[in-house]
């Protein structure tokens, strides 16, 4: 039986549709693979980021992990442990890393030096501890039985040590019990809660203890002492206080 011109056409018809209907198929799964590979990317570069943000360093002798860099910008620059004398022995009460804003200190060092001493001097230290810079200690509590009066009877002893030693006036050692703030033993201290001890600008020191800030002090000869306490002449940890300074000599 031999087929009709419409019928003919009708045949080109259905093929065209259906190479039509091919062709949006075709384009619909290239665009769903471009889709899936964008996210893929996404997904990488938001992987990489979390790494990124989550990198850490280890404290050997604790196992304290601390981000080599803070929200703020303020990198780390050297770790250590307070250890202190607890009948006859010595007991680790905290892991801690130093922060700073390395930028800052870099311009700082470059203005006060026409070039690198071959090795971390009194002055070098002293220009950090004296000036205004950013600086950061970040305490993670390693003795279990630490509560804060326990924190802060220590701070307000060694603190008071150190003001006596800069000719601290009566009114200075009043100020130095304000570090703590109001904090109690309300406030639960574990193995692995974090007290972090922050130097702003103006000379302020402020405090936060799991992440709630309970003091901010201005006073210039606290912020002085209290950096004594982990780059003066009679540190927590002379290893810490060296690593310290080899990351100044490293920012020439």
């Amino acid at each position: 039986m031999a087929t009709t011109e419409d019928e003919i056409k009708e045949q080109k018809a259905v093929a065209m549709t259906e190479e039509e209907e091919q062709l949006k198929v075709d384009m619909k799964e290239e665009v769903v693979t471009k889709e899936e590979k964008q996210n893929g990317k996404e997904e990488e570069v938001v992987k990489e980021d979390k790494e990124e943000e989550v990198k850490m360093e280890v404290e050997p002798s604790t196992g304290v992990k601390f981000p080599v860099k803070v929200s703020d910008g303020k990198q780390l620059d050297a770790m250590g442990v307070r250890k202190k004398r607890v009948t006859l022995l010595n007991v680790t009460v905290y892991g801690f890393g130093i922060y700073g804003d390395n930028d800052k200190l870099m311009e700082l060092l470059k203005s006060k030096f026409d070039k690198a001493p071959e090795q971390p001097t009194k002055e070098l230290y002293e220009t950090v501890i004296d000036s205004d810079v950013g600086l950061m200690v970040r305490l993670v509590i390693v003795f279990p039985g630490l509560t804060m009066n326990m924190v802060r009877k220590n701070f307000d002893e060694v603190l008071g040590g150190v003001l006596k030693k800069l000719n601290g006036a009566p009114e200075d050692f009043e100020v130095a019990k304000r570090l703590m703030g109001e904090a109690t033993d309300g406030i639960k201290l574990s193995s692995g809660s974090v007290i972090e001890i922050t130097r702003l600008p103006g000379y302020t020191l402020q405090t936060k203890v799991k992440d709630e800030v309970i003091s901010t002090v201005e006073s210039e000869l606290l912020c002085r002492a209290y950096f004594h306490l982990y780059l003066g002449e009679d540190p927590f940890d002379k290893n810490a206080k060296e690593k310290f300074g080899a990351s100044l000599l490293s920012l020439f």
